[in-house]
């Protein structure tokens, strides 16, 4: 799997302990999911992701990625190599989060 910056690290994090304070732990299965499916695709083809998630172009920024897996937003660099840069849900509010 790609590594994870420590924002990505994090809000992972946060995630899961949100999905388990629930007792949702389908939830925990389908973000790990979501999170190696977007890790093949990164390797597979690092340079096919979008320039932001459709719905916030705003966040486009050079260097950086983005990609939906399962219902999942993933941001990632791939230079000087890849790394998963942030994880958002895809309902979230990524512009205050980000």
């Amino acid at each position: 799997m790609i590594p994870f910056s420590r924002e990505a690290r994090r809000h992972v994090l946060a995630l899961r302990r949100h999905y388990e304070a629930l007792d949702r732990f389908e939830a925990v299965v389908n973000l790990m999911a979501a999170l190696q499916e977007a890790s093949d695709t990164i390797e597979r083809a690092p340079e096919g992701g979008l320039p932001a998630p459709r719905a916030y172009p705003q966040l486009a920024r050079p260097g950086l990625a983005w990609m939906k897996a399962g219902r999942y937003w993933i941001a990632y660099r791939i230079n000087p190599y890849p790394v998963i840069a942030a994880v958002f849900y895809e309902a979230a509010d990524i512009p205050r989060r980000l």
